[in-house]
């Protein structure tokens, strides 16, 4: 899978990481983590101080990017996420 198309430095797709869906390169970190913690009320500070430590503050902008050009994608994958599990 590799790179993603569009002009992203740091988003990578790799086949049997994360299901396939857009990660930070060189982590196992998804897009849709980043996001879906933003919405939750952390800041960019607060996800690269004690969420995600391993990423820059320019790695999760570039998430914020990625996710406006992917909203539909990265939405579902946050509403999966934050579902409860149907057991």
């Amino acid at each position: 899978m590799g790179r993603i198309s569009e002009p992203y430095r740091y988003i990578v797709r790799s086949e049997g990481v994360r299901s396939g869906s857009a990660t930070v390169e060189g982590t196992r970190v998804g897009v849709h983590d980043v996001i879906g913690l933003l919405q939750s009320g952390e800041t960019v500070d607060s996800l690269t101080a004690s969420c995600f430590p391993q990423l820059t503050r320019s790695q999760v902008y570039e998430c914020l990017a990625y996710y406006e050009d992917h909203r539909g994608e990265i939405d579902l994958l946050v509403a999966r996420q934050t579902s409860p599990s149907s057991e």
